[in-house]
């Protein structure tokens, strides 16, 4: 009896590190330019009602009226700043997964999994052609404060 209520506890524990880890992630985040290491944009991460997540872009810093030329359906020529980037991630064991994130300079959208590192505080978002993650590049976003 004993070792199953030990069991459950942590099994608890775990799901609330689980869920506080991704509570997290919800907030505003800059994004950086890998070329030289600018901020780009500033987007904003939230939950919505059917418990997905989504990223809103809610600041650009350079260029502030570019339009999303290279996106194609209903981003076609819409303004960057505003639009949503991230869409329709589940968590899963503490991370973001099972949604895409659209990158408005060449407009693909991506397969994209987010994962927080506790140690640092930074962000790793990571966008992939395959399921698999394995063909793709990450970026490092950091908080906003």
């Amino acid at each position: 009896m004993n070792k199953k209520i030990i069991s459950l506890f942590c099994a608890v524990m775990l799901t609330m590190t689980a869920f506080s880890q991704v509570d997290k992630i919800v907030g505003n985040w800059k994004t950086i330019d890998d070329a030289d290491g600018s901020t780009k944009s500033i987007v904003h991460i939230f939950k919505s009602t059917n418990d997905k997540y989504y990223g809103k872009v809610e600041k650009l810093f350079k260029n502030p009226d570019k339009k999303c030329t290279e996106c194609e359906g209903i981003n076609k020529g819409k303004p960057i700043l505003g639009i949503t980037v991230i869409n329709g991630m589940v968590e899963k064991e503490g991370s973001l997964t099972g949604g895409t994130i659209l990158d408005p300079n060449n407009g693909k959208v991506y397969r994209c999994n987010i994962s927080l590192d506790s140690k640092t505080g930074k962000l790793s978002v990571r966008g992939s052609l395959d399921k698999m993650g394995l063909i793709g590049r990450s970026q490092t976003w950091i908080r906003e404060k």
